[in-house]
């Protein structure tokens, strides 16, 4: 599978230029089953990606432009009176589909963002006391303007701790705004992106990439790096076990991008950060000294030693 990996990327990449690092990270992501919020200002390509990997993937999708106005049925669902079964009916919302693009998330009302929790925890909504499953797969991109406060509501803990990754775009550099400015002067690339595979082939893979063999020296590395973010004196939230869960999660699919049926130190290396900085509650003195979630984490990785692991395979 590692051939559909490379073509689903390549592909991608022929829409989001100079920004492979970053379509890798979302394509690693979704092999972990994860969900991805992105935070980045407006125009740097939030939604184009996400079309993108829809198309690229075949995937069912739908987008919400989240307003202060957006109500929990809009996104879960409803019931209403059949007069002919005279029964209550459900009427899906926005939830039912393969790939949900949540735009500008944090501009909505705390509670229509915690109508998502069951769904991205549990792959299921409940309406008036029945419960429907998802489409498989599911994925929630969620994307929030960090600039400027105005009509704007911060996600909960609980609900940023069911995205696997917190990701950023960031503007191109020359070379790929110059191509970028080129391509679209004739025409949308998006319009000429493929399907490279579809939904039971991306499960497939999925499987596959969770799959991958951890060995007990890389959980303890993980255990590691998720006590030292609790005792770590700028953070008063440290790592909760479920963060730790997703750091394994994310280090698989790492491991599977990369050809490797096994896991190695560089594997959570290089999802940590990504994984871990939203999750971490930081302290007043973190703030006054202009500390970021995300510079904390990397100063974890310096400060925890890696395991020294041989490479092998599972097999």
């Amino acid at each position: 599978m590692a051939r559909i990996t490379d073509d689903i990327l390549n592909e991608i990449n022929k829409v989001i230029l100079g920004k492979e690092t970053e379509v890798q990270k979302v394509l690693l992501a979704i092999l972990a089953k994860g969900h991805i919020l992105l935070e980045d200002v407006p125009g740097t390509g939030k939604t184009t990606l996400a079309n993108a990997f829809a198309k690229t993937l075949g995937l069912d999708n739908k987008r919400v432009q989240f307003t202060s106005d957006t109500l929990p049925s809009d996104i879960i669902g409803f019931s209403v009176f059949d007069k002919a079964s005279g029964q209550l009916r459900y009427q899906s919302g926005a939830i039912m589909t393969n790939l949900l693009l949540a735009d500008e998330i944090n501009r909505t009302s705390s509670k229509t963002q915690s109508a998502l929790l069951e769904a991205m925890e549990e792959k299921q909504v409940t309406v008036d006391g029945h419960t429907h499953a998802l489409p498989t797969p599911f994925v929630v991109l969620a994307t929030q303007n960090p600039v400027g406060s105005a009509g704007t509501q911060l996600l909960p803990t609980a609900q940023l701790d069911r995205f696997l990754v917190r990701l950023s775009l960031g503007y191109p550099d020359r070379a790929s705004q110059v191509a970028l400015m080129r391509d679209r002067h004739i025409g949308n690339p998006l319009e000429n992106c493929r399907p490279v595979t579809d939904a039971k082939s991306l499960e497939k893979m999925s499987s596959e990439a969770m799959s991958v063999h951890v060995a007990d020296s890389i959980y303890d590395y993980v255990s590691e790096l998720a006590e030292a973010s609790r005792k770590d004196p700028y953070v008063l939230l440290g790592i909760s076990p479920r963060g730790a869960l997703a750091v394994c999660r994310a280090a698989k699919a790492n491991a599977y991008l990369d050809g490797r049926d096994y896991v190695i130190p560089a594997d959570v290396a290089a999802v940590f950060s990504d994984v871990a900085a939203h999750r971490m509650v930081l302290s007043n003195k973190a703030k006054l000294h202009e500390h970021t979630a995300a510079s904390i984490a990397d100063g974890i990785l310096r400060n925890v030693k890696r395991p020294d692991v041989r490479e092998f395979s599972s097999k």
